[in-house]
């Protein structure tokens, strides 16, 4: 069995300055310094593929960087919501565009709105939603998507953007919320959030996504799965996830695997 993980930001577990400093503080603390060796460890564990993700113009520069030096990583370039603001002058937009076209670049993520926090105002994340979007447009890549507390204002934003594929990144809603995303086609990506929710809704929301949109991610160094609760998150802890959902949903684990991955291959194109 191969396993993907849609979704990791490794490439902050590095001595690098720069990029998302939340980020490369939690994997210093928890005492990770190189992302090559959790690339390693992750291919070790089945994880065969995996795909760094940008939060920032920097980040998403050190995600090409790793991508373009392991072949089992790829990368995607985007700003976060929560970065918006700092992100809208014209050079820092040039220099990201410019980002897109690298060879490991398969998508643009991750960008949304953010309304939990608002660490941006909403109106700069609508811009650089809207500057994002038109990336992925011109680039015809898939994109990445951080929806939380916002769907009401996101939905009219993204239908305007035709033919726009892509997976709403760590999904831990509802049924209702499901049935707006399937409807537009897009992914489901399921982490280890699923695995120690409390919440009813968002366990039966996780059965009923058909097994043609599942994603399987990690979000590493965050959601650590249970039952590894209390240590960091890697990519490797995605077979812990798919463990759980294969249970969860009455699929066999070869099954679900099977499926995921070629979904990754299908919108990422992790060849």
């Amino acid at each position: 069995m191969e396993f993907v993980d849609t979704h990791c930001h490794i490439h902050e577990a590095s001595n690098q300055t720069g990029g998302d400093e939340f980020v490369r503080d939690k994997w210093a603390k928890a005492g990770f310094i190189d992302p090559i060796a959790l690339v390693k460890e992750s291919n070790t564990a089945g994880v065969t593929r995996l795909l760094c993700v940008g939060c920032t113009l920097k980040d998403s520069q050190m995600a090409v960087a790793l991508a373009s030096q392991q072949t089992s990583c790829w990368a995607s370039v985007g700003v976060h919501p929560h970065e918006a603001k700092d992100h809208l002058d014209e050079k820092t937009q040039s220099q990201l565009a410019d980002l897109v076209t690298d060879n490991k670049v398969v998508a643009i993520g991750e960008i949304g709105l953010d309304y939990f926090y608002e660490h941006s105002s909403k109106a700069d994340q609508v811009k650089m939603l809207q500057f994002q979007l038109d990336l992925a447009q011109t680039h015809n890549l898939p994109v990445i998507f951080h929806v939380r507390e916002a769907f009401e204002d996101f939905w009219p934003i993204f239908d305007q953007y035709k033919g726009i594929q892509g997976v709403i990144h760590s999904f831990s809603s509802d049924a209702k919320d499901l049935e707006q995303i399937l409807a537009r086609g897009l992914y489901v990506g399921l982490n280890g959030i699923v695995t120690f929710t409390k919440q009813a809704d968002q366990l039966e929301a996780a059965k009923q996504v058909p097994l043609d949109k599942l994603l399987l991610e990690t979000d590493a160094p965050f959601l650590t799965p249970a039952p590894q609760r209390g240590t960091i998150c890697q990519p490797k802890h995605v077979v812990v996830t798919a463990e759980f959902l294969a249970k969860l949903r009455g699929e066999s684990l070869a099954e679900l695997a099977k499926a995921t991955t070629a979904n990754a291959q299908k919108l990422f194109g992790l060849e």
